[in-house]
């Protein structure tokens, strides 16, 4: 037992070891008071550097801590910098357009394969920037509860932030991305802690196995987001823990839907299309 909890410590040491060389948490130039203390109660949640600006470029304080990124946020916004990348941003995107089309009552294709209905619990297991937990957010509404879990720990702070913090001009949006509960880790892991048949969708968008290489959006995150294919593991857990529906998004004509036991949801010309595995009905 004490060998167990020693392992268990060393792991959660490493881990924070890991998390510290991978970021800090700054703010933009001539921050308010209220960004300055957003900054450091982040930097405390995330367990990494709090670094004042005080001057310094960005780039100079990403060398002098010997860090790869810098979060820095300003006010109703944050971004992600690193020497070796374009700065992601933390917006929405065409995910903004989808939502606003949701709340006037009109139909979302993910939402129609998910067979989402208001109060649903979701897990979205690739949360990525965040585009399709909002309209899962917005779906489910209030009653409801959206799980989105990200193995990219830099990709994961950003959202953290920016799903608090953003503001679209639309306070349903706004709500909606707040309501989100962000964790971090692999959705694996995540998968395995929960009881069977506890969450009613469980959402998988393993984009950046084989990307849309014209969705210039997420090009950014190309190089922090996990590339590798679900396994048949994960969605074995999928099948213990969901009550609804297991639905998958891929390119048009991907195998990846026959060799994980998925039943293709066809609509028009689209790049993308939907796989749904069907747990309630026994399909």
């Amino acid at each position: 037992m004490l060998q167990d909890w020693e392992n268990r410590e060393e792991e959660k040491q490493m881990m924070l070891r890991e998390k510290q060389a991978e970021l800090l948490v700054t703010t933009g130039d001539s921050p308010s008071d209220e960004v300055v203390e957003r900054a450091k109660l982040l930097a405390a949640e995330l367990g990494v550097l709090y670094a004042p600006r005080r001057g310094i470029s960005v780039a100079k304080l990403i060398a002098a801590h010997r860090v790869r990124q810098a979060l820095v946020l300003v006010q109703g916004g944050v971004r992600l910098i690193g020497p070796e990348q374009s700065p992601m941003i933390f917006h929405p995107s065409m995910g903004f357009i989808r939502a606003k089309r949701v709340l006037k009552g009109e139909v979302d294709p993910m939402l129609t394969a998910a067979r989402l209905a208001p109060g649903d619990t979701v897990l979205d297991c690739t949360a990525g920037l965040g585009t399709d937990s909002l309209l899962f957010s917005i779906g489910t509404g209030s009653s409801g509860q959206v799980t989105a879990v990200e193995s990219s720990f830099p990709v994961y702070a950003l959202i953290k932030d920016g799903m608090r913090h953003y503001r679209s001009g639309n306070a349903a949006v706004d709500r909606a991305f707040s309501d989100i509960d962000v964790r971090y880790g692999h959705h694996l892991d995540y998968l395995r802690s929960l009881p069977n048949r506890s969450v009613d969708i469980i959402y998988f968008d393993p984009m950046f196995r084989d990307p849309l290489l014209d969705s210039s959006a997420i090009g950014p995150l190309r190089g922090l987001a996990n590339p590798d294919a679900l396994n048949e593991e994960s969605i074995a857990y999928a099948k213990r823990v969901a009550r609804k529906t297991i639905v998958l998004k891929e390119k048009r004509g991907s195998g990846e839907f026959a060799r994980l036991g998925f039943r293709v949801e066809q609509r028009g010309t689209t790049k993308t299309v939907y796989g749904v595995i069907d747990i309630d009905s026994g399909i």
